[in-house]
């Protein structure tokens, strides 16, 4: 009898409500709920590509860095690196040779 009731509870009634069927608010929440199983296991092998990459070699947070930038407009990068630069050289933090290239500048 409980196994019922939890089914019923799950399939919900088909009754209107107000403006929206509830049929289909079922609809969409149970899509949605199967599209939140997909992404954790979508997670889940996402981790496993990162720890296969960091058993190769590889620094996973670099890697989420170069996937992170990767995602970004061109032009968006551009501008980020620069202020990067900028800021980094105010306060003496990039390496020799740039700080030399930018006194000759």
């Amino acid at each position: 009898m409980k196994k019922r009731k939890e089914e019923d509870f799950k399939r919900g009634s088909t009754t209107n409500l107000g403006n929206v069927s509830a049929e289909y608010l079922r609809q969409y929440v149970e899509r949605i709920e199967k599209l939140e199983e997909e992404k954790a296991g979508l997670g889940g092998d996402i981790r496993d590509a990162y720890g296969e990459a960091k058993a190769n070699g590889f620094d996973p947070k670099i890697l989420r860095q170069v996937i992170a930038i990767r995602k970004k407009d061109k032009n968006e990068v551009d501008e980020q690196r620069h202020m990067l630069d900028l800021y980094m050289g105010a306060l003496g933090m990039l390496p020799l040779f740039d700080r030399q290239e930018q006194e000759a500048a």
